[in-house]
């Protein structure tokens, strides 16, 4: 990673606790903020936020689930990660072991009372590698060219605006920066979404995929995907629902 773009994220997490207010939420699919009205719609059904724990933290270890995710996405002594949708804090937390006290692991999320619960866990864990940051619906609001590997875990077919906050998430990645995603094949409505339909909306805003491989310790799948080419103008994006149908 070059050395300005750490220095952006060390601004950021130079306070192990730092919080920025998001947006308000936008109530339904037809509330959309001004910002998110350049992008097309999701076109798709947008899978309510669940439980920010998505299962025991000693069930899934024991599945050895962050272990393989980790392992895969090629998460060592000084990596920089974003950990998006960090809920509880269950990659957060194991994320910041491998990475070291050189790495940095920035944990982003909607739900205010999920990032002031990991922030006292932050806090008595005495992680001096985590920041904590609220994003909005529509953008993860991550510093530009700062992470090494952004990671979206069982949280992707929450977002309600995924062109927009893909578009946005782009500038964030550092050269030759990953976005490992893992979700269920699944129909948007039921917590997942089909690789066909996540491959498809990624690669509208200018990411190709890299890797894929389906486990069952997580219960889905796992992907990869890096930035392709140039990010399209807003207008430009070609939507995915017609392609792809659900049932």
């Amino acid at each position: 990673m070059r050395t300005n773009a750490r220095l952006s994220f060390l601004a950021i997490i130079a306070v192990p606790l730092l919080f920025v207010s998001g947006c308000s939420p936008a109530g339904t699919a037809d509330e959309r903020s001004e910002s998110a009205e350049a992008f097309p719609r999701a076109e798709r059904v947008v899978s309510t936020a669940g439980d920010t724990e998505f299962s025991t933290e000693a069930a899934r270890d024991e599945a050895g689930e962050a272990e393989f995710v980790m392992d895969w996405a090629g998460i060592q002594l000084g990596t920089t990660v974003a950990d998006i949708g960090a809920g509880e804090g269950y990659y957060t937390i194991r994320l910041a072991d491998r990475v070291g006290p050189k790495g940095r692991v920035l944990a982003q999320d909607i739900n205010r009372d999920a990032l002031d619960r990991l922030g006292a866990r932050v806090t008595r864990e005495q992680l001096d590698n985590v920041a904590i940051k609220e994003g909005a619906l529509d953008d993860p609001r991550l510093p530009e060219n700062s992470f090494d590997r952004v990671f979206m875990v069982h949280m992707y077919h929450e977002i309600s605006e995924p062109y927009a906050f893909l578009w946005r998430m782009r500038p964030a990645l550092a050269k030759g920066g990953q976005v490992i995603v893992v979700d269920r094949d699944r129909p948007t409505a039921q917590h997942g979404i089909p690789p066909k339909l996540l491959f498809c909306e990624f690669d509208a805003v200018g990411y190709r995929l890299t890797g894929f491989t389906e486990q069952l310790k997580l219960g889905g799948y796992i992907a990869r995907f890096e930035v392709s080419g140039k990010r399209p103008e807003p207008s430009k994006i070609k939507t995915c629902a017609a392609r792809y149908p659900q049932n």
